[in-house]
């Protein structure tokens, strides 16, 4: 039973007994620059899933929304375990488990200690791009890059669920997306994007390159190859070929990569051969999947596809994971890339995802595999999810930005029940670590609410909830401390110019309590942002109305990342300032 429902029994019995209201219980003292949070709710509310209800033996595309992109899985016996792009947020890597690929609970984050990941000042699309995982005689491996910190690393653990080990740096690999391949013989290789030889032909000209990784050693053996030049068809300039993964089928090595870089021209192309070393000679059925020549204006399209990983049932079946998104308007959308799934057909030797002008379906049917029950925390479709915080630590889902040092800021323990965060002269729009946690948006129509107890003590102090897309792109709504006034706010940075301080949008007075909660509400509408406050649970008063939020959309705001949602808190430094 929550506190909320304790209390309202509580308060029946007493009333019935003709006792006076009791008091809530006391709290104890927030310490300067603290706010505490009791709750945090999300709502999804997208009408594509009410116009294409997946029914019984049905799943809804996409499998993982919101900004969770370039997935990799593997299987091992008739368990499933799936990955995504963190960027800069820290814990790093998020990894799901499955039994039927449609309904997925994540069981942790593989990078989740300082030691196995720096993200120190990094900005938010860069740090984690790419991750594989893949499993070898017992031993699960992910292997990734880290952009700008020291580039390709694996961790290894024989337990999906971690721990996972510290970095095994790979300085010969030199690109990025790199892929772990185990052949059948006992040996292993690394694919990977890389640059071409000798100067590139035009602008994206990418290549995709191979070397051999000793197991026992945990090293790159022998030369370097070029698999692939520029793509499927190098006299039509090709760009970034990437995302490669190699599987063996039979007596053939298949190599699936992604063209066309990560906008609406991306695709996902394939090639085989009969080494492994190749030559790989290209489908003639190219691409295996792509929207790009698709009318744009189509209702609720899906764009953007490609980045693909394959995987085989038990039963024969082929299935592939991808990213793709879903734009409200124009080719916006500020949710990120999502991960969608759909069978792998084979016809003549050759795999393919979507033939000719087929659309990614938001409703398909199974995998034929034993249905498993919906996750505790919901992930794909319409819902509610209230965070109580009454756990030990923080739910999975939870993201901080970029690696966490020194002293801890959070904590749900000082007051039980709550989540403590202490504000720290770190600005969201900086490159440090800001004391910020939070979620992701995973609808285009969505809400994200909380209460907030907290009382700014000098100027410039503030603490809220957010809706970021990057350093120089998000709103902040809450109470702040403005020339010796408390006020509810909301603040506005739209570029590079506004990082250092932002537009007011929308102010008003505002006493704040450390024993009274203040309500706050972030409500997205596709394009349209509302922004709500109130003192009383339910009673919402509207701060300001159809804000612009296509400065959080990916072409706009750029970056390869979603919008989070979630609470901050900031404070001055001691010799004071208005930020």
């Amino acid at each position: 039973m929550s506190r909320g429902r304790q209390f309202a029994a509580l308060l029946s019995l007493l009333l019935l007994a003709g006792a006076g209201p009791p008091r809530p219980p006391a709290h104890p003292p927030l310490a300067t620059g603290a706010a505490r949070f009791d709750w945090f709710e999300y709502t999804g509310d997208d009408s594509v899933y009410r116009r294409y209800p997946a029914g019984p033996g049905q799943y809804n595309n996409p499998i993982l929304p919101g900004f969770y992109p370039d997935p990799s899985m593997c299987r091992v016996g008739d368990n499933y375990y799936l990955v995504n792009s963190s960027f800069a947020y820290f814990p790093g890597v998020p990894i799901f488990h499955s039994k039927d690929l449609v309904h997925w609970t994540q069981i942790g984050s593989i990078l989740d200690r300082p030691s196995q990941l720096n993200l120190d000042s990094a900005g938010i699309s860069r740090g984690i791009f790419a991750p594989v995982i893949r499993e070898h005689a017992g031993v699960f491996y992910m292997i990734t890059t880290l952009v700008d910190r020291g580039d390709t690393f694996l961790v290894t653990a024989t337990n999906p669920a971690g721990p996972w080990s510290d970095p095994i740096w790979l300085p010969a690999v030199n690109g990025i997306d790199p892929s772990l391949f185990f052949d059948d013989n006992g040996r292993a290789y690394v694919v990977n994007n890389g640059e071409p030889i000798g100067p590139p032909l035009y602008q994206g000209h990418r290549a995709i390159w191979m070397q051999e990784y000793d197991i026992a050693h945990k090293t790159m053996i022998g030369p370097r190859k070029l698999i692939v030049n520029g793509g499927v068809d190098l006299s039509k300039h090709p760009i970034w070929i990437e995302a490669p993964h190699i599987f063996k089928v039979g007596r053939m090595y298949y190599l699936i990569d992604a063209e066309g870089g990560t906008a609406e021209q991306h695709s996902e192309v394939v090639f085989r051969s009969d080494a492994v070393w190749g030559p790989y000679v290209p489908s003639a059925h190219n691409p295996i999947l792509t929207q790009r020549q698709l009318d744009p204006n189509r209702p609720l399209p899906i764009t953007s596809t490609g980045h693909a990983d394959f995987v085989e049932t038990p039963t024969g079946e082929w299935w592939a994971v991808f990213l793709g998104t879903r734009p409200y308007a124009n080719d916006m959308y500020n949710i990120g890339r999502e991960t969608f799934l759909l069978p792998v057909h084979w016809k003549d030797g050759w795999p393919t995802i979507l033939d000719g002008d087929a659309t990614v379906p938001y409703v398909h049917a199974d995998p034929a595999l034993p249905q498993q029950p919906a996750p505790a925390i919901p992930l794909s479709g319409n819902f509610t999810y209230r965070d109580q915080f009454d756990g030990s630590s923080l739910a999975p889902y939870w993201n901080i930005i970029r690696t966490p040092r020194g002293d801890p800021w959070y904590d749900l323990t000082s007051t039980p029940g709550w989540l403590t965060i202490r504000g720290r002269a770190e600005d969201i729009g900086g490159k440090g670590q800001p004391s910020f946690v939070g979620r992701r948006q995973q609808h285009v129509w969505a809400s994200a609410s909380t209460a907030m107890e907290y009382v700014p003590a000098r100027n410039g102090d503030k603490a809220g909830i957010v809706a970021f897309q990057s350093e120089n792109y998000y709103y902040f709504l809450g109470v702040a401390l403005r020339d010796g006034r408390s006020v509810v706010e909301l603040e506005r940075h739209d570029g590079p110019s506004s990082a250092a301080r932002g537009e007011i949008v929308a102010s008003v007075p505002m006493e704040p309590s450390a024993d009274r909660p203040l309500y706050l509400k972030i409500e997205a509408r596709g394009a349209l942002y509302n922004f709500y406050y109130s003192t009383e649970p339910g009673a919402w008063t509207l701060l300001a109305g159809d804000a612009d939020g296509t400065i959080l959309s990916t072409k706009v705001a750029g970056g390869f990342v979603g919008t989070m949602l979630g609470m901050y808190v900031y404070s001055a430094p001691p010799a004071g300032g208005t930020r």
